[in-house]
């Protein structure tokens, strides 16, 4: 066989493979996609959730998911400005709105996931009712929490609030009938001042490590037009916000599959947001 001939049968043999390569790996890279998701370090129950949403994804929309774990709160966001992570999801509304005002930054909501009421505690009554005038509650001190357990005791009845949605603070206490005394401290430590003040409201992460169930509530968050600020939600970059393998992860995530999987985990403590009204 003369050099021509074994160059131009080299070349035939170069089309084939190529084309080849194109007929049989072209339609496998859908099940190539790889999103990377900045969540808090884990427990198993989280771990059983994000299972179920990874099986969804990677079945019905060929995505693989992974995983950054993080332990500081303050982390995640800013990871995904530098493009740590694609996506992030471990805040709710008011979380991010208090990030984004603070850092300047532009991140966006692209879906809503679950939200976890809390609760106001009494080891001293057994009802709302029962408070008497002066008493004291506990709540957190921190902005996002402190505002959310104003409005658990503004929807219990105990004070009235100013106008407006944003972030509560007790400055924007207008009634407070029983002159009940408000003291902020640490969220992480307001479950172990139960049997010192007569009341404690308690976010859910720490009323579980404290022992607490929700039977020893007197008073838990109304799923409400109050509430719409805590649910989770899923977070991406501004120009991603409509990138369709990102909304596709947040249709994994918004599945029967998926709410079952959370109420299987935690009962009534967390509860699936994307399909209820908050009005």
């Amino acid at each position: 066989m003369s050099n021509k001939s074994k160059i131009i049968n080299a070349l035939v043999l170069l089309v084939v493979l190529v084309l080849g390569y194109f007929s049989f790996v072209q339609p496998n890279q859908k099940a190539q996609k790889t999103v990377t998701i900045g969540v808090m370090a884990a427990n198993k129950q989280d771990d059983a959730i994000w299972s179920q949403v990874s099986k969804t994804a990677k079945s019905k929309y060929g995505i693989n998911l992974k995983f950054k774990r993080f332990t500081d709160y303050s982390q995640p966001n800013k990871a995904l400005e530098n493009g740590d992570v694609d996506l992030n999801a471990f805040q709710h509304y008011a979380f991010l709105d208090a990030y984004n005002s603070k850092n300047h930054s532009n991140l966006k909501a692209i879906g809503q996931t679950f939200i976890a009421p809390i609760h106001l505690y009494s080891k001293s009554y057994h009802q709302v009712s029962d408070f008497q005038d002066g008493d004291t509650i506990v709540v957190p001190n921190d902005a996002s929490n402190e505002s959310r357990a104003l409005y658990v005791l503004k929807n219990a009845g105990l004070i009235e609030l100013s106008s407006g949605s944003n972030l509560k603070t007790t400055k924007d206490i207008t009634k407070n009938p029983k002159n009940l005394k408000i003291k902020e401290i640490s969220a992480d430590q307001t479950a172990r001042t139960l049997g010192d003040a007569q009341g404690v409201v308690v976010n859910g992460n720490y009323a579980t490590a404290a022992g607490l169930s929700l039977k020893d509530a007197i008073f838990t968050e109304p799923l409400n037009k109050d509430a719409k600020m805590w649910i989770n939600i899923i977070a991406a970059r501004s120009k991603d916000k409509n990138n369709k393998t990102y909304q596709e992860v947040v249709k994994a995530f918004q599945t029967k599959e998926v709410k079952q999987a959370i109420h299987e985990q935690y009962g009534d403590s967390e509860q699936a947001a994307w399909d209820k009204n908050f009005n």
